[in-house]
């Protein structure tokens, strides 16, 4: 049999207000350098292979925002 009291098992660790917001500001750091990264790699690309319209940094700035957004809703629900 188990030597613990249900009221021990129900109960939970205190809140570290301090915890959360360094993890949430890491998450929108780590949003921003994927964003940024993104959009400095079609910048490089645009520049490299001399396009007059910016197509490589739509397509990637596109693509990064929604990888961010995918990062973020994974790392929330662990989070939780």
């Amino acid at each position: 049999m188990s030597d613990q009291s249900p009221k021990k098992k129900d109960q939970k660790k205190p809140k570290n207000p301090l915890g959360d917001y360094a993890k949430y500001s890491t998450l929108g750091f780590q949003m921003l350098v994927i964003i940024l990264g993104g959009i400095l790699g079609g910048r490089y690309l645009d520049n490299l292979f001399q396009l007059q319209f910016p197509v490589i940094t739509l397509l990637l700035a596109i693509v990064s925002v929604a990888l961010a957004i995918y990062i973020a809703i994974k790392d929330f629900i662990r989070f939780k």
